[in-house]
């Protein structure tokens, strides 16, 4: 998730292990500790696009990073502040900050490799990666906390209530999640459309208005629901695989192609226009939505230059100038079924 939630989250779990000890060092350390994974991505520039999607919530965001630099982190500080505090509070402090950041990435549509080495992804989409109603009230719980005396035994109570909220949050997704997973085939059926292998996740902000993506052999139908109205089978977007061309580029280094079904695990749709083929990762939606029908194309993506099918270049789809079209009002009524 952005990284003002997971500062907050580090902090309130700095907080929980040691903050009755050391204060508030205690929730400044964990989150620090909170945001070391997503350090990986200073890194990102010397990949190829493709490779650093892969990178990126890795090695560093995996059971393995938090179980070593962990400890080691521990160890250190435990040195630094000469044994002021005993050594396994600091490790409990750094390995528990580190791990809870990939375990609340893996509830949101990216996911992470939390068994490195091993290689599935392991993601639930059950929040999406910049959600309000999950970071300001756990951030406003953990600075009542902070600024309570840890003295005062409702400072932990107000961090406590913090961290079960945004537990109780998470909680919340993964049921509406379920019930609409379930409900998917009946609702693009309201629409004429026999599908198959249906994969729901929150829309941008939200976890009150989902997306629901389902696939024949040849296309994409993308449907929204909020929580608060009928499913409206009107809009159904109906976006082509059009998967041949996969078998049609050609690679200079190696053949990418089932690379990039990986990443988007499966959900890719295609298009070529001039010497452009895109590659469009559905798991994250279309602007049809955000933007009142202005712009339909897909939120995220990759684009590959091509000569004669032959990939000369391969980059993430640019979206500043897309964001620009974003209609908040529209947007705010269809989220709440207005």
């Amino acid at each position: 998730m952005d990284s003002l939630t997971q500062i907050v989250l580090g902090a309130a779990v700095g907080e929980a292990v040691a903050g009755r000890k050391m204060g508030a060092k205690a929730a400044l350390w964990g989150a620090v500790g909170g945001t070391l994974p997503d350090l990986d991505v200073l890194f990102m520039s010397l990949y190829h696009p493709f490779d650093a999607a892969l990178v990126h919530r890795g090695f560093s965001h995996s059971l393995l990073f938090a179980a070593l630099f962990g400890p080691l982190l521990g160890w250190l500080f435990a040195k630094l502040y000469k044994q002021r505090y005993e050594q396994k509070t600091w490790i409990w402090l750094w390995t528990l900050a580190i791990v809870t950041h990939p375990m609340l990435d893996i509830f949101t549509n990216y996911g992470t490799q939390f068994l490195w080495p091993f290689d599935p992804r392991i993601t639930f989409n059950t929040v999406f990666v910049i959600d309000p109603l999950y970071t300001v009230p756990f951030m406003i719980l953990l600075l009542i906390a902070l600024f309570t005396k840890r003295t005062n035994p409702r400072r932990s109570k107000w961090n406590w209530a913090g961290i079960i909220w945004s537990s109780g949050y998470l909680l919340w997704g993964v049921v509406v999640k379920l019930i609409l997973l379930s409900q998917a085939p009946g609702y693009f059926q309201e629409g004429n459309h026999h599908v198959k292998n249906s994969m729901v996740t929150p829309m941008p902000l939200t976890s009150f208005y989902w997306q629901m993506v389902s696939e024949d052999s040849k296309n994409y139908y993308v449907g929204y629901k909020s929580i608060f109205a009928d499913f409206d089978p009107d809009d159904i977007q109906v976006i082509p695989k059009n998967h041949e061309l996969f078998g049609q580029m050609k690679w200079k280094d190696k053949n990418r192609s089932e690379q990039l079904r990986y990443i988007t695990n499966d959900y890719c749709a295609l298009e070529q226009t001039n010497d452009t083929i895109w590659c469009y990762d559905l798991r994250f939606g279309t602007m049809k939505q955000l933007t009142a029908g202005v712009l339909n194309e897909p939120l995220m993506g990759y684009g590959m230059i091509v000569d004669r099918q032959v990939v000369q270049k391969s980059f993430r789809l640019p979206r500043g100038s897309a964001f620009k079209a974003i209609n908040f009002g529209n947007y705010l009524d269809k989220v709440f079924g207005k």
